[in-house]
């Protein structure tokens, strides 16, 4: 397998500059890469040089995230709905009308928007611990959002606001990994350093509450899934205690050809088991279709 250079480039959406990781030839098959919290593109930093001998790889950070413009809450409003709005933005500046998704946690929610909005657009997706079913939820880890959503305030916003520590960021990359030497400190470490930025904790206690408009959707997702049989491959850290197996099976229910396989590891799967993730993504993308 060839490695071929990654860049790294900035995009103007909305007048808001959003950072992404770029890869592989601009007229091969797209695969759009969506991280989640508290990450960035730098969770993709190791797959990307793995597939892009074969397809576009493009990885954004959303607004608020990683190294793309972080505006206030007083001055742009955070939802889950602004930020695929702004993906979908940077995609259509970048001339890619179709793609597979790689959703992982609240690439999840970004990616079924996408979906849902432009169904003639993807060509496959793939779930790694990126959530779809109310199966998916683990209530010991979720109880503390549910909690917030509900009422905000002081005792439900101090219980959230330990998922910013360094410790809880840690907790997120070593949980359910067997042998926690293979995941790099560099990595909660980063994510920790971007989290702590002034104004950043407001940005992420709007979108824990917005997180709640997310599970409504499901519904949706599961007729597009059926209606549209969209190729689906589903590859989960069988330890993740954030989104649990029971996500990942759940996509059988409206996907009966779904390829679903769950691997030893945790929440952020790519730090400990990259190389098997991407042989599993580019067997199941030269399957899936000739497009994907």
């Amino acid at each position: 397998m060839a490695m071929t250079a990654v860049h790294h480039r900035y995009g103007t959406v909305r007048g808001r500059q959003l950072f992404y990781r770029e890869a592989g030839v601009a007229d091969a098959p797209a695969i759009v890469l969506l991280h989640g919290f508290p990450a960035s593109s730098f969770m993709f930093r190791n797959l990307i040089p793995r597939l892009s001998d074969s397809y576009h790889v493009i990885a954004p950070d959303y607004l608020g995230f990683g190294l793309s413009d972080m505006p206030p809450v007083e001055e742009f409003d955070y939802t889950f709905d602004a930020l695929s709005e702004l993906i979908e933005g940077l995609l259509s500046e970048l001339g890619v009308a179709r793609y597979a998704i790689y959703v992982q946690d609240y690439g999840a929610p970004i990616g079924w928007r996408l979906a849902l909005k432009h169904p003639e657009a993807i060509a496959a997706v793939i779930s790694q611990n990126g959530n779809g079913y109310d199966a998916g939820f683990v209530p010991s880890f979720w109880q503390t959002v549910w909690d917030y959503q509900r009422e905000q305030t002081p005792r439900t916003e101090s219980a959230i606001r330990q998922a910013f520590t360094l410790d809880a960021i840690r907790w997120q990359y070593v949980t359910g990994v067997p042998d926690q030497t293979l995941i790099s400190p560099d990595t909660w470490h980063h994510d920790f350093a971007l989290l702590s930025r002034p104004g950043n904790d407001k940005i992420q206690l709007k979108l824990f509450l917005d997180y709640a408009t997310n599970p409504p959707l499901y519904p949706l997702l599961h007729d597009y899934l059926r209606a549209s049989r969209v190729p689906l491959l589903a590859v989960w850290g069988r330890g993740d205690q954030i989104f649990g197996p029971d996500g990942a099976r759940a996509f059988a229910q409206d996907q009966p050809d779904a390829e679903i396989h769950l691997l030893d590891g945790g929440h952020f799967l790519l730090e400990s088991a990259v190389d098997e993730v991407a042989e599993l993504i580019r067997r199941f993308l030269t399957n899936a279709s000739p497009d994907a």
